[in-house]
């Protein structure tokens, strides 16, 4: 890959993008139960607020970022400069106000920054990635996808690598996170021209075209099982595993898996098509997911392999569909802003229904964090939503791949 074309910083801000992403719905939760005490049915509650807040944010918010694309480059600095202030005030500074408050003020801030700042981006990659020609997107996505899974993997271990050095880890965190919002602002600050893009199309243009729908139900079918077993994932190994203390390496072989299939995926799919190398994917990531149904007490290294699998297919996921979708935007809306205000969304909203059917289920079966007597209906439940759900929310996501001709896109 060439370098001249500044992608290198694409990769760096989506990494910041994504360290704010899956790594708070992993971390949070069980921070503020372990710390503070808070319960499992009032974070996932919570949760799900923020992202019916979403459902009217996130449109709305493609909307702004439309109205300041002239302006995207100062826009850009103050949703970072929001975003770095936020993490530090949920992880470095003691609750001001009763903590499930100040949890979801907090979490407010960071994913109303998140969500601006992740549909400029995108939006500017309609504009990059037409600039590049040719299959510009995909090489683009190649590059930003895996970015963004570095800082993932990043994101999910660095609370744990820093408590064994640290006796304040998450504030570690959080202060790393600020560091990295500057490093990324200065890298990407020449990168927000929209000189020549022509006006705004609106919702409309996404909304009355059959493609650019199929493909957000598709991508909010497909994030789910990401957003169940992400949402699980330190309970389960935990309490199901009995592997406390394994979570970071396990975390950190899953995302880093991602990161490294994920330019590959992307290199298959320019020589055969994305349909088929996401169809294929989405197969394996079943084969995968069924797999930890099997598993018991004592089972982390067999898990450690399904990570693996599980891993490099989430980045045929978080590489493919976004670009499929770009190009797609950059011939009905090349503006794209208000079309991945709506990508943004739809990415999110499967989160929250994760986060307010699963925590409370568990809580209701008996099921304690960090407990060293869970009931085994408790286990076999969590067993059963880490599995076999995300099986069948792939499946889904198959039957309507494999009915969409993406010859369009």
């Amino acid at each position: 890959m060439q370098t001249a074309d500044r992608l290198p910083a694409y990769s760096v801000f989506a990494a910041l993008l994504s360290a704010a992403g899956l790594p708070i719905y992993i971390h949070a939760p069980k921070f503020y139960v372990d710390e503070y005490g808070v319960s499992l049915a009032a974070l996932g509650a919570v949760l799900f607020g923020l992202r019916l807040l979403d459902v009217v944010q996130d449109p709305l918010l493609g909307r702004l970022s439309e109205h300041l694309r002239d302006r995207r480059g100062p826009a850009v600095a103050v949703g970072c400069a929001v975003i770095a202030g936020a993490m530090l005030l949920l992880f470095a500074v003691p609750p001001l106000l009763p903590a499930l408050v100040w949890f979801g003020l907090c979490l407010t801030l960071v994913f109303s920054a998140f969500s601006f700042l992740t549909i400029n981006f995108y939006a500017q990659g309609v504009v990059k990635g037409t600039a590049l020609r040719g299959q510009g997107h995909l090489r683009l996505a190649r590059w930003r996808e895996s970015g963004a899974l570095m800082g993932v993997c990043v994101a999910a271990v660095a609370p744990v690598a820093l408590g064994a050095v640290f006796s304040a880890p998450f504030a570690g965190f959080a202060a790393g996170f600020a560091v990295l919002a500057l490093a990324a602002w200065f890298l990407m600050r020449d990168e927000w021209s929209t000189a020549g893009l022509g006006a705004s199309t609106g919702f409309a243009a996404v909304l009355a075209d059959p493609l650019a729908r199929r493909l957000l139900l598709i991508a909010l079918v497909n994030a789910a099982p990401v957003a169940v077993s992400s949402t699980l994932f330190l309970f389960f190994v935990e309490s199901r595993l009995e592997a406390p203390g394994f979570e970071g390496p396990l975390l950190l072989v899953f995302f880093l898996s991602a990161a490294l299939a994920a330019p590959l995926w992307g290199a298959l799919a320019e020589r055969i098509g994305a349909r088929d190398v996401l169809l294929l994917a989405m197969v394996l990531a079943i084969i995968s997911f069924g797999s930890a149904f099997t598993l018991g007490p004592g089972d982390w290294l067999l898990f450690a392999v399904i990570c693996v699998a599980s891993g490099a297919t989430l980045g045929a996921d978080l590489t493919l569909l976004p670009a499929i979708f770009a190009t797609r935007m950059a011939r009905i809306s090349p503006s794209a802003s208000e079309g991945f205000g709506l990508w943004s969304f739809v990415s999110k909203l499967t989160l929250a229904f994760a986060a307010v059917s699963l925590l409370p289920l568990l809580e209701n079966a008996g099921f304690r964090s960090g407990a060293a007597d869970n009931p085994p209906e408790a286990l076999a439940l969590l067993t059963f939503l880490y599995a076999a759900v995300p099986c069948a929310l792939k499946l889904v996501a198959i039957l309507l791949l494999s009915v969409t001709n993406l010859k369009e896109a």
